[in-house]
This record gives C-alpha cells, structure tokens and sequence, in this order.
C-alpha cells in the first residue's frame, strides 16, 4: 500500500480510545449542527459574557460627571476641656481698683473725706487677700456624646479630561470585546467545519479501506487458485499475502480514525452520536474574482480588534494628559441633627474647591509620551493587520481554487485507475500479469480515491477560511447550497 494513504488516515486517528455511544447515531445537517453549537458552546457563551460585562462597564460609566450622594451616621464620644489664665486679669483688677480707691475720698466734701480715706484704706489693705482668693487660672472640662447623621455630596466640575477618557475608554473595551466575540464565533463555525466534514473524510477513508481490503482478499483467493494450478509460484502468494496484511493493518488504523472523529463530533456538539447527513462538496464553477473578497476587511474580527486598541490607547493619551491639569469640583454636607451638634460643627456648608498638582513623584509628562507612544503603536498594528487580512484572504482563495481543479482532474485519474485494476485482475487471472502489477494497480486506485476525498476536505476548509478572512463566513451555508458536486457518506 501506498505511504501516502497510511499518511492520509493517520491524520484522522488521536491518540486514546473512543467513548462509545450509549445511543444510534443520529443524523444532523450541517445547518442543524451550527445550531446546536451556538446552544452548548462554552467559547461562544464566554464572549457573550465578556460583551455583556463590557457594555455593562460602559454604561456605568456615563453618570461619571452626576454628583456622588453619601449618607452617614456617626456617634462620638467627646470631652473637652478648656484652661483661662486669670493672673493678668487680677493684677488689672488690683492696679485698676487701688487707683479708684486712691482718688475716691476727693470727690467727697472736706468733712467726710477723712472718713472716706479710713475706708478705702481698709479695704486696700484687704484687697490682697480678696483677689488671691481667686485662682490664676482655671480649667474646665466637659464630656458628652454626638449622634451625627450627615448627608454629603461631591460633584466634580472639571477633570481635565479624564472622565471622557475614561468613558472612550470602556466604549474601546465594548468594541474590543465584540471583536473578540465576531472572532470566537468564525473560530467555533471553522473547527465544525472541520470536525463534521472531517468525520466524514474519516467514514470515506474507512469505506475505501474496506473495500481495497476485500480487493485484496479477492486477489489473494485468485492466486491461490492459481498457485494449485501451478501457474504461478508460491513465491507470488506470498507477495499478495504481505499486501494484503498491509491493506487490513490500514483498515484497522482508518477505523479508530473513524471512531475518534465520531467520537469528536459528538463530544463537539454535546451529544451520544452525530451522523453528519450533509456531504462533502465541491463546486466545479469557480470564484469570483479575488478582489470580491477584500471589500469586508474593517468587519474582520482581527482588524476591529485592532481599531479598538487604538481607541482604546487614544484614551489614555486623554487620561494622562489630565494629570497636567487642575481639577475643580462643588461639594457640600448637611447635618440633620442641629440641637446635637458639636459647637464648631456648621448645620450645612457648600463649598467650590480646586485641586491642582504641583510637584507628583511620577513624571507626568513623560506619561504622556509613553501614551502617545502606544497609541502610535496601535495604529502602526491597525495597518499591519488590514495588510495580514489580504494576505490572508489572498492565500485562502488561492488554496479554494487550487482544490476545486485537482478534484475535478481526479474524476479521470480514479476512472483510468479502476480501469486499470481491472485490466490487471484479469490479466492475473489468465497468467499474463505479475503480483506486482495488480498490487500497483490496488495502490493507484487507492491513492486516487484517498486524494479526492482529502482535496473535497482541503476545498470546504479553504472555503471557510477564505469567507472568515473576508468576514463573509456566515455565507457558508450558501455556498455549500449551490455547490454541484458532493460526496455522499
């Protein structure tokens, strides 16, 4: 048998046993199996989240320049105590009443000023000893509890920027997680074309195994036939014997081929067994032309990922560039409880305030330029993406069209190969051919059908591949309907 044929089936088989289905098999179009995947898709459900969290984070965001509103409740627990110094005071005190004592007797008449004298003299002496009785200073401390019930609001005026970018900011991750999104979902629909189609190379590949396995049991039971008649030696039986013990060890591997991609499928879409009832196809008319297929490019997963870095970096230009600015804002804060405050507490305050930055221990303008220098970056891989997509696009239609020609080409080389088998057989049978030829005649008409069904394989892969490079992938289906040359299963 052919090396390359072992090759071919030896792509199918993975390492491990298959999980045996506990039910029949049941048939599913391709159109039906796209349906099921969206249901039970961990990928495609994840990026569903991921856009519902970034929008989510979005719209959060767009109250940034409301007020923030806070109540709240405290209780203290206070004391305080309060000192007087009364020493300057009674010194005042006792200069300021001695003079008073000293000229009140003149503003009395001469009879009674003598007596006037007498009594302030007495009670200047006195007065000494009435003053000390007062402490140079005194203390009084005071203890109590607050409840405070407040309610505060902070709204900012002027950022500098920085709300806005913020807010550019989350719409970038919006976008960036829908790309991320458009781009899980072309990667799920290829890996089922790959899967569903390629149970079915492996079913194809299995049959074909099959049958060049009975050929050669066909062509064994003729040359022993002939061996008996004494046509041919023993030397020639045991030639056929070699290849046919090849042609079954290929059997075996092509059937855990076929048993891993049953076992793939069904795991892929969640189910006991999947019979994929929509063939192989090929559509012998060929592709429009190639520049068709640039005009989706900004739709590509790829490059609107790119754009939403950009964004994304653009705002952060914003955002550094803020931190260079003032920033001003309004608040204000109203104590419900009046009777209970403190005495230094105001029932309510407003209040404007600015805030400017003037010496930061990160260098601000050099966080600018490495914004700038990101988002210089962004742009430069926005460009370098849309240019990867063409390549792409270019590489796939390429490899559609380079399928579709060497399947059609193989029709003739499969008819002149079974011709040829033929030919051979009876030529065998009549003595006239060798082992060798029939046995390379087996190998060429394998190798042809192993080649047809891989080419119709690499052309519905190549196909998909070209629709996602031009974000066209959802058409799929519609080419696949008016394709005019399939492999049934």
């Amino acid at each position: 048998m052919s090396r390359r044929i072992h090759y071919a089936v030896g792509l199918l088989a993975c390492v491990g046993a298959p999980v045996q289905a506990s039910e029949p098999p049941v048939a599913i179009s391709y159109e039906a199996a796209i349906q099921r995947l969206d249901r039970v898709s961990g990928a495609l459900s994840s990026s569903s989240h991921d856009v519902h969290a970034a929008q989510d984070t979005a719209d959060a965001l767009k109250t940034l320049n409301r007020p923030i509103v806070s109540v709240s409740a405290q209780y203290l627990e206070y004391q305080k105590t309060l000192s007087l110094d009364l020493s300057g005071a009674k010194s005042d005190a006792a200069s300021v009443t001695s003079s008073f004592l000293s000229a009140l007797p003149g503003s009395f008449p001469a009879g009674y000023q003598e007596i006037v004298s007498q009594v302030t003299g007495r009670i200047s002496q006195a007065l000494p000893g009435l003053l000390s009785a007062i402490p140079d200073t005194l203390s009084y401390r005071y203890r109590d509890g607050v409840f405070r019930p407040t309610a505060t609001a902070v709204m900012p005026l002027y950022t500098g920027g920085a709300t806005r970018a913020v807010q550019r900011g989350a719409q970038a991750g919006v976008a960036l997680a829908g790309a991320q999104q458009v781009a899980a979902q072309d990667l799920s629909q290829i890996n089922l074309v790959r899967v569903y189609f390629g149970q079915q190379v492996a079913a194809q590949l299995y049959a074909a195994a099959q049958q060049t396995r009975d050929g050669f049991d066909r062509h064994l039971a003729d040359a022993r036939k002939l061996e008996q008649q004494g046509v041919i030696p023993h030397g020639r039986v045991l030639q056929v014997e070699v290849a046919r013990d090849t042609a079954e060890r290929t059997l075996v591997r092509a059937e855990m081929g076929y048993a891993t991609a049953r076992d793939e499928l069904a795991r892929l879409l969640e189910v006991d067994g999947a019979a994929p009832s929509t063939p192989l196809f090929v559509d012998s008319h060929p592709l429009s032309p190639v520049a068709t297929f640039f005009g989706s490019g900004d739709r590509h997963p790829q490059a609107r990922a790119a754009d939403a870095a950009h964004a994304l970096a653009g705002a952060g230009v914003d955002l550094a560039k803020s931190r260079q600015r003032p920033q001003a804002f309004a608040f204000g804060e109203y104590n419900f409880d009046h009777g209970d405050a403190l005495p230094t507490e105001p029932d309510w305050v407003v209040g404007v305030g600015v805030r400017y930055t003037l010496l930061s221990n990160i260098d601000r303008r050099k966080t600018v330029d490495a914004a700038r220098e990101h988002e210089m970056a962004t742009a430069d891989a926005a460009r370098e993406a849309r240019k990867a997509i063409v390549t792409e696009t270019v590489r796939a239609y390429d490899l559609v069209e380079t399928a579709r020609r060497s399947f059609l080409l193989l029709d003739s080389s499969i008819a002149a190969a079974e011709e040829n088998l033929r030919v051979q057989e009876v030529s065998f049978r009549e003595g006239e051919a060798t082992t060798a030829a029939v046995i390379d005649a087996h190998s060429a008409l394998d190798l042809a059908r192993a080649q047809r069904i891989s080419t119709a394989y690499e052309y519905d892969l190549s196909l998909a591949a070209l629709l996602a490079a031009s974000s066209r992938l959802g058409e799929f289906t519609v080419f696949l309907a008016r394709a005019d040359q399939r492999l049934q299963p």
